[in-house]
């Protein structure tokens, strides 16, 4: 592999801003890159053209030479195929969408585009990202890096799978319950779900009215998830949720780290998640560290409500609603698990709908009695180690039963009750495979999950510690 994919975004942005490696050389080394692991990762599932990203890179060399760099000057961008890059399919991973050619970008894309990122594809992700496995009928299933017969995690799989093996540098993503720090935490990543709004999505074509999915980096390091976010957040018209700039740089507020003397909750299980003994020991090493570095760590007892099925089904019923045009001619060309999933949705009642929406503010209830006495909940980001790359989820968890939604019970809280939640590589497992712990602050506290992060990385530093085979 070529040195610079080696490096992480800072590091590389840093090198091509210095001259010490060029752009074009950069974009030679992925497109090189890419042809040697995509073979059995299948991580990226459409591109563009060879000699049109030569000549991107090019043009971003001219302007490194001319010192008209912008922030990401000629970087490699994977973007999930779940968003739009103008020119490339987005098939979301379904039949019917197969041949649907952007005809501009989604608002982040356009945002890194803006920063001098170059998109050479997309990368792959479950049929419209409704699963925690990489895998669909267009384009086939994704691997784990770290164990080419374990998956790499779902919905942004293809993106944690592209940037673990160092075949692309910058990958976008996206979380409506985990699928950022699923896949962050199964491939030792860096991933942050923010504040809901913090980073626009659209334009969209329909209002989305039970919206727990955001946009968010994930990344190699931290510091390189909040370069990240310093080029993508700030309010959009085309999405009404979207949140003011938050009047700050995140990589500065990274730099500068966290505050003294923070309070910090720590629960091994929320409650209710069956958690793998391994994964729950590294977690519980893991959050001493902050104890080390001079702040206050309790474990708690108890937790929110168990929301998993209410998630499930209210996802169900918004997306049975936009797909239902559709399900007439085209409910053949659907997978079977998305299908059933969906399907799901038909049994909304207004009974169910009432008691979901209870429950949801239960939780809120519960996260705001928990920050207003903490400033930070740690948790494991997931329960146990990824599984086969096909699936299915494990049904127990050394032999306890395992949860229906088990494998994002830790993640799916918190896009419920729209708090951001990162999660870092705390350790490996007994398999030699990533443990993820999860971070989460109070809404609109999206620096203090990272500098509280990155405090933990100088303590644990993982990059460039990246899966050997690759």
């Amino acid at each position: 592999m070529h040195e610079l994919l080696d490096l992480s975004l800072i590091e590389l942005t840093d090198a091509l801003r210095a001259k010490k490696a060029s752009a074009v050389e950069l974009m030679e080394a992925v497109l090189a890159r890419i042809d040697e692991t995509n073979p059995d990762l299948n991580a990226v599932v459409a591109m563009h053209d060879r000699e049109k990203l030569l000549s991107e890179a090019r043009a971003a060399q001219e302007r490194i030479a001319r010192g008209e760099a912008r922030v990401l000057e000629g970087v490699p961008l994977g973007v999930k195929d779940l968003q739009d890059a103008e020119g490339l399919v987005t098939s979301q991973g379904s039949l019917p969408f197969k041949d649907h050619v952007a005809d501009r970008d989604c608002t982040q894309v356009g945002r890194l585009r803006a920063a001098g990122a170059i998109v050479v594809g997309k990368t792959n992700s479950p049929e419209f990202g409704y699963a925690a496995i990489t895998k669909n009928l267009v384009y086939g299933v994704t691997r784990n890096p770290w164990d080419l017969e374990l998956t790499p995690g779902g919905s942004s799989g293809g993106s944690s799978a592209a940037l673990v093996s160092g075949t692309l540098p910058l990958v976008t993503s996206s979380d409506g319950g985990g699928s950022i720090r699923i896949p962050a935490s199964f491939t030792g990543a860096f991933g942050l779900k923010p504040s809901h709004g913090r980073v626009p999505k659209g334009p969209m074509e329909r209002w989305v009215y039970e919206d727990t999915s955001c946009f968010g980096p994930l990344t190699k390091t931290v510091e390189d998830g909040a370069l990240f976010l310093d080029q993508v957040v700030g309010p959009s018209p085309y999405d009404p949720k979207s949140l003011p700039h938050p009047g700050l740089s995140y990589l500065d507020a990274v730099r500068r780290g966290p505050p003294g003397n923070l309070r910090i909750a720590y629960s091994p299980d929320l409650g209710y998640s069956v958690v793998q003994s391994d994964v729950a020991e590294v977690v519980y090493d893991a959050a001493r560290v902050f104890e080390k570095l001079g702040h206050r760590v309790e474990e708690i007892q108890g937790g929110p409500p168990l929301l998993g099925r209410e998630w499930g089904l209210m996802g169900a019923f918004e997306k049975a609603a936009e797909l239902h045009h559709l399900l007439p001619e085209h409910e053949h060309e659907f997978g079977r698990m998305f299908l059933r999933g969906i399907k799901t949705g038909w049994n909304m009642t207004p009974e169910i709908f009432d008691q979901g929406q209870r429950s949801r503010m239960q939780l809120n209830n519960w996260c705001a009695q928990i920050f207003d006495e903490y400033d930070l909940l740690i948790t494991p980001t997931l329960p146990f180690d990824p599984p086969p790359a096909r699936g299915p989820y494990p049904k127990e968890t050394e032999g306890r039963p395992q949860l229906a939604w088990g494998v994002a019970s830790f993640t799916i809280p918190f896009n419920l009750s729209w708090h951001p939640a990162g999660t870092v590589r705390a350790g490996l497992s007994r398999a030699g495979l990533p443990i993820g712990m999860q971070i989460v602050a109070a809404r609109h506290r999206d620096e203090l999950v990272l500098q509280a992060a990155r405090a933990f990385e100088r303590e644990r530093p993982w990059h460039p510690h990246w899966p050997t085979s690759w």
